[in-house]
């Protein structure tokens, strides 16, 4: 699965999190007007990238090797009762997911994307029941589906108290669901949404976390509501996880603790 972002895009989405116009980004990071058009068109220059993450907050290393092609795809991010499922959102693809018990064959959907069909077809072909629904956050590339997978699943969907939705239940502060031998712990991870989610999920092999648009593979959802909280918040409930811990983002591949603290320029350092 390609990356969500280039470099171009999270060039675009620190200055707008930061409030710099063109203007103020050139004077910062001292670089010319052609320079600064040239990497926002995605035209790769290391000197430039570097001096431009720099005046951004940004790690240089990390931007100048997503620039040159060079981050590398986490490996190791297969766990035995975690699938994906990918649709098409206005020339986007967003991702949903289900997380199950093996040996119970019992388990719970993330979000829904905006065809659930092939999500119910493989529920029906293994014979996996889902009682339960957790959304990431309620925008409307997440949530588009909603109304047919219930009605598929005859789940319980639970949304953040912040971010509340007509037929949805919702949670507040820490919270913990558990079903058919998984056990999810509730993070918030606000920012680029008001009720932003993180569900922590441990029971299988190994920590899975469903983080939204809270980050992605080398980037992050932009900071929509606010760019600082979006940073301080995914810091505090995502990169305490252990290194190893799994991250499924709502879009883009799968990747881990680990690797994003090495390579996201928005974490890395």
């Amino acid at each position: 699965m390609e990356l969500e972002d280039t470099f171009a895009d999270v060039i675009g989405k620190a200055q707008r999190g930061l409030g710099l116009d063109d203007r103020a980004l050139i004077r910062k990071a001292r670089v010319s007007a052609e320079m600064l058009a040239g990497l926002k068109s995605g035209k790769f220059d290391s000197d430039g990238l570097s001096s431009v993450a720099g005046a951004l907050g940004l790690h240089a290393g990390a931007l100048v090797a997503l620039g040159r092609g060079d981050y590398p795809a986490a490996t190791d991010v297969d766990v035995e009762g975690v699938e994906t499922f990918t649709s098409n959102y206005d020339g986007m693809r967003v991702n949903s997911y289900l997380v199950w018990n093996p040996a119970k064959m019992t388990g719970i959907v993330f979000d829904t994307g905006t065809d659930c069909r092939p999500m119910l077809a493989f529920l029906g072909e293994r014979g996996i029941r889902v009682p339960l629904i957790l959304l990431t956050h309620t925008h409307e590339d997440h949530v588009a589906d909603l109304g047919r997978l219930r009605e598929g699943t005859g789940a319980h969907v639970f949304v953040s108290a912040t971010e509340a939705l007509p037929g949805c239940e919702t949670f507040s502060g820490d919270h913990r669901f558990k079903i058919g031998g998984l056990h999810v712990e509730v993070r918030a991870t606000t920012g680029h949404s008001a009720g932003g989610t993180t569900y922590v999920i441990s029971g299988l092999a190994r920590p899975v976390a469903i983080v939204g648009d809270a980050l992605f593979a080398g980037s992050m959802g932009g900071g929509f509501v606010s760019y600082e909280e979006a940073l301080r918040t995914g810091r505090a409930s995502i990169f305490t996880l252990p290194d190893d811990a799994v991250l499924c983002p709502g879009h883009g591949p799968r990747t881990t603790v680990g690797h994003e603290r090495k390579h996201n320029p928005f974490f890395a350092g």
